[in-house]
């Protein structure tokens, strides 16, 4: 017989002084915990055994709510699974709804529910349809192996794998994201400037408190990374958005916007969303204006693991002399979203105040999958798994854009298809990008409006498509439902510019 466990113990305080039965106060607790979504529909419940033991008192008045609230609907027991809430709790009960508003056993409002602090997600980031921007080709990670370099490391841990861990990250994983980034990336680090961190928006996080104050000035890619819009707004920071070409950040413009600025967020390997590759010039510009000015620049080298038709472009972080680069990367792209992990390489001078702000934030990343991940590295599962994936995105790339020809040849132009994990597609003048996405998801797309990366008005709308994620006959599918979007999207908007009858 399948053993079922008992489930969590709730905090129920009951008056043995009280006029009303143990019972009564038992069913009345649970109802109310029911109605107000303390206690949800299909959560266990504790056997009346357990309660009983817990709560010191006789097995009878548990028997008699269980009983009372089992005859109203609001629990049900199942065979092999015990008792739990009613998946289907009686209609005048309800939880947090539409209205906002909390229903007590009554009928009546029992208060109001807090509004969300931030807003719900756009309607393209809700799936994992096709063009989902950053979603890597799940399905072709390695997770026998990795799952067999896990257990390795949970099967027989190390007492201090346990305990706390450094701020700065776990010693092997660090030694080896140096040698990588040396190899790889032309990054000149030791591995005490490595830093690792919960992804790269928690890197960009911790730059934007460790290196500004309220009200300091940052350039920033215009269009540039939403995420890194959030992270220096919530810092106080002002944002100059500086505009883009293909050479990436024009520096003289930010120069003449913003001379004084305290740093700079650059995408300089492949600009987001746009995909220009900073030149050589460029680059040095940057840094030399950066040393004269005492500023920062924040460098997200987010997807460059992935360049077709050129060898990879080196960092610009080691063509840095004056120690003003942070390096952020970032695991999730190369590997998969949910590991968490990413990098940051620091100027040496800066290693106490990140460190402090990370001890201060969240102490320190877990251990269990950094270990896994200095074994994935140093075996060569990581080049090898590059590898792969460089040459099924090259692949996937093609494909999407033989997609993009077939079906919209004359209605989108294409930028940035050279490299990474995505392009975008910019749509004919007065198109909103906005309500094609909304459009799109209703068809299971997931489409980032590019004006999203803009913090000025967009001269002209666009869509970025991520291509990682989807094979090409989901690709081809996906074109045919973007077509129609974009066809939906015109009828309406010809509709609303018809003028109303009199």
């Amino acid at each position: 017989m399948k053993r079922v466990g008992a489930g969590f113990l709730p905090l129920i305080a009951i008056d043995r002084t009280s006029s009303p039965p143990l019972y009564r106060q038992l069913y009345h607790w649970f109802r109310q915990a029911i109605v107000s979504g303390q206690l949800r529909p299909g959560q266990r419940i504790p056997s009346t055994r357990a309660l009983a033991a817990e709560l010191r008192i006789s097995r009878l008045p548990v028997l008699n709510a269980f009983a009372q609230l089992h005859a109203e609907g609001f629990l049900e027991t199942r065979v092999g699974s015990g008792t739990m809430v009613s998946p289907d709790v009686p209609g005048h009960a309800r939880g947090p709804g539409a209205s906002g508003r909390l229903v007590s056993p009554q009928g009546g409002t029992s208060g109001t529910s807090v509004a969300p602090a931030v807003a719900p997600p756009p309607s393209w980031s809700s799936t994992l349809g096709p063009f989902r921007v950053s979603l890597p080709a799940l399905e072709h990670f390695p997770m026998r192996i990795w799952s067999r370099l896990v257990a390795r490391h949970a099967r027989n841990p190390r007492r201090e794998s346990l305990a706390y861990g450094d701020p700065m990250g776990y010693l092997p994983f660090r030694q080896a994201i140096a040698e990588y980034l040396g190899a790889a990336r032309g990054v000149r680090c030791d591995v005490a400037q490595v830093m690792v961190v919960a992804g790269s928006q928690q890197g960009l996080q911790l730059a934007a408190r460790v290196l500004l104050a309220s009200g300091d000035r940052v350039w920033m890619e215009e269009p540039g990374y939403p995420g890194a819009h959030q992270a220096l707004t919530a810092a106080g920071a002002r944002i100059t958005p500086v505009p883009v070409d293909q050479d990436g950040l024009k520096v003289e413009d930010g120069i003449r916007l913003a001379r004084d600025a305290r740093a700079v967020y650059v995408t300089p390997s492949h600009q987001y969303p746009l995909g220009a590759t900073m030149g050589a010039a460029r680059r040095l510009e940057l840094l030399q204006w950066a040393a004269g000015a005492g500023a920062w620049i924040v460098e997200d080298d987010y997807d460059s693991e992935y360049r077709f038709g050129a060898r990879p472009v080196a960092a610009l972080q080691g063509l840095d002399a004056h120690g003003r680069v942070i390096y952020a990367g970032t695991l999730s792209k190369v590997l998969f979203p949910a590991l968490r992990i990413g990098y940051l390489v620091l100027p040496i001078g800066l290693v106490p105040a990140f460190a402090a702000a990370r001890e201060a934030a969240d102490i320190f990343s877990a251990t269990l999958y950094q270990a896994a991940l200095t074994d994935f590295l140093r075996e060569g599962h990581f080049a090898r798994h590059l590898r792969r994936m460089r040459a099924l995105y090259l692949e996937r790339r093609e494909a999407l854009a033989a997609a993009l020809a077939r079906h919209l040849g004359g209605e989108l132009e294409i930028v940035g298809s050279e490299a990474g994990m995505h392009l975008t597609a910019l749509l004919e003048a007065g198109v909103d990008d906005r309500a094609v996405s909304e459009q799109g998801a209703r068809h299971g797309l997931s489409l980032m409006p590019l004006s999203l990366c803009h913090l000025h008005p967009a001269v002209r709308g666009g869509l970025i498509l991520g291509y990682g994620g989807s094979s090409p006959s989901q690709t081809e599918e996906g074109i045919r439902r973007l077509k129609l979007s974009l066809q939906e999207v015109g009828r309406h908007a010809a509709r609303a510019r018809r003028p109303s009858p009199r």
